[in-house]
């Protein structure tokens, strides 16, 4: 059964930093990929990056040169750095799983549509 774990939530003040973890369980082919959404509210949910096994990244204009997408050696854990936050980045953040097979040797996506797992989520307010 595919898992999905965030931490790495808080409060943080406008131009800090957060480190957002993601533990992905019960999958072991390395053929998936990984993103990170974010929903702040009364807003629609955001893609923000994402991680194709294969090696692809993506992020999304908001978020570029600000936050980087990376994966730990075991390949069971996946982070989000985040700097330079703003207020605007306050929400809602979420890992999501792409295991169809295939999935790791293509671009990666920022479409929710296409993420089978989900999970729990972790807030990041960024506020003063």
């Amino acid at each position: 059964q595919v898992q999905l774990e965030e931490s790495g939530g808080g409060l943080v003040q406008p131009g800090g930093s957060l480190r957002l973890s993601c533990v992905f369980s019960g999958f072991s082919r390395d053929d998936y990929a990984i993103a990170w959404f974010r929903q702040a509210p009364g807003k629609e949910r955001e893609g923000v990056s994402c991680f194709a096994s294969g090696g692809n990244t993506d992020y999304a204009d908001s978020v570029k040169g600000r936050f980087t997408i990376s994966r730990d050696n075991d390949k069971k854990t996946f982070y989000l750095q985040m700097n330079n936050l703003t207020p605007n980045d306050t929400g809602e953040y979420s890992c999501a799983a792409d295991v169809n097979v295939g999935t790791g040797r293509l671009p990666c996506l920022l479409s929710h549509r296409i993420y089978d797992y989900w999970g729990q989520g972790t807030q990041v307010t960024v506020s003063s």
